[in-house]
């Protein structure tokens, strides 16, 4: 199994002077760290207007800093925007490729469409039709990667004439692919489409272990028809994360941060109300967390095995706490929680530190724990997983490819007119 950090880039009021500007230098040092200690991925996502939950706009700029701090963690966009109101393809495809290029071949190219009410409005996508618009703009965005030149694009949601969509990416035939998904439906289309599931829903090993069944079966079933022109087959997982030797200590320093991130989360995706610039939703999280199911006293009971909390074992603690601990306690219970998802067939798990009011050297310090007293038998064993799960998905993923079409070739009549007036 490999292991990853999560980037909403998180800034719970109040804010002070430079707070922002402390929060991106942080990150980059935490990724920096991560790279050395051996992390597999950095995660960074895109998202609009959404205060206090993320401050993450312009993933491209971060990672690409990121690239020039880093020599081997890979780059993953967790996810961009694909509907074309929020970035248009070809951009996203420049962009990507681009940074591709300066990490010497380190991307993973996560999408979706986000589903929350300030990004949807703010930039006028229709909440009915983002999934049609995705569907369309990832077809066309792996064809800019490959097509050379690329061929051009009439679908329902983009029309696009022939151009050469330069630079190319590092990789070949491009980055790997994966989608951003928070319900089962999403993962069946994950790997209908032959893409790697960024399962941002905090789920208990058992019910991952049935997504992991599920997207498997239908990665070697003729039902796989891949977006692009390779297969991602791979499942990730998310949990709050916060490592140290003493678990009450792990709970003071992890655990409120993980409440808010949850808390603020349903703000814009489900119950909020929310004024731009006014609403505090960090002091409304202090108020009504209980009510919300972030229960403090529940979650942070000492001496209960994380495995046992997230497989809802213990007696007294609400189904919905239970997985909110998430990954908050000692290097021995985090190992024994990570072992279930380890035998669940769970590729990657996700880490989420930076959120709340956590603080970056108790981020640091637990990166570094983990990594020295949990990662490495995780990650010995990883070699034999990737080689066994190559060679017994080969013959499924070489069918695969085989019903999707192959590259075009551009109209060799085409050419791009000089503009009107000009001689």
């Amino acid at each position: 199994m490999k292991f990853g950090l999560f980037y909403e880039h998180q800034i719970a009021r109040p804010w002070g002077e430079g707070d922002e500007h402390r929060l991106f230098k942080d990150a980059l040092d935490q990724v920096e760290l991560a790279d050395r200690l051996g992390f597999d991925h950095v995660w960074e996502v895109e998202h609009h207007f959404l205060e206090e939950y993320s401050h993450s706009s312009a993933p491209e700029v971060f990672l690409a800093a990121a690239s020039q701090r880093t020599s081997r963690i890979r780059l993953g966009h967790g996810i961009v925007l694909l509907p074309g109101a929020y970035n248009h393809t070809a951009r996203v495809v420049e962009r990507i490729n681009t940074l591709d290029l300066l990490s010497d071949g380190r991307v993973d190219f996560g999408t979706g469409e986000s589903s929350s009410n300030a990004e949807l409005d703010g930039f006028g996508v229709d909440r009915d039709t983002k999934r049609d618009q995705w569907l369309d703009h990832i077809e066309a965005a792996t064809r800019m990667m490959v097509e050379e030149p690329f061929a051009g694009w009439d679908g329902p949601w983009l029309q696009m004439p022939p151009r050469n969509v330069v630079p190319k990416p590092f990789q070949r035939p491009h980055p790997p692919l994966w989608v951003a998904c928070t319900q089962r439906e999403t993962i069946r289309l994950a790997a209908s489409k032959g893409i790697g599931a960024l399962s941002f829903g905090f789920v208990e090993p058992g019910e991952a272990e049935e997504w992991v069944g599920e997207y498997y079966d239908i990665i070697r079933s003729d039902a796989c028809v891949p977006a692009g022109f390779s297969v991602n087959a791979n499942i990730a997982c998310a949990l709050p994360f916060m490592c140290h030797e003493d678990e009450e200590e792990a709970i003071d320093r992890g655990l409120d941060g993980a409440h808010f991130f949850g808390y603020s989360l349903g703000h814009f995706y489900g119950f909020g109300n929310h004024q731009p610039g006014v609403t505090d939703i960090h002091e409304q999280f202090l108020a009504n967390r209980t009510l919300f199911g972030f229960d403090r006293e529940a979650a942070a009971q000492v001496g209960v095995g994380l495995r046992a909390r997230m497989t809802k074992e213990v007696d007294g603690i609400d189904e919905g706490i239970a997985s909110l601990r998430g990954a908050i306690g000692t290097p021995d219970q985090i190992r024994d929680l990570l072992l279930d998802y380890e035998a669940a067939g769970v590729d990657q798990v996700i880490f989420i530190s930076q959120a709340g009011h956590n603080r970056h050297e108790h981020i640091c310090e637990s990166i570094e724990l983990f990594a020295r007293e949990v990662m490495p038998e995780f990650a010995e064993r990883d070699l034999a997983h990737v080689a066994a799960k190559e060679t017994g998905l080969a013959d499924s993923v070489s069918a695969a490819l085989a019903r999707r079409d192959p590259p075009r070739t551009a109209d060799p009549e085409y050419r791009i007119p000089p503009p009107v007036g000009t001689s």
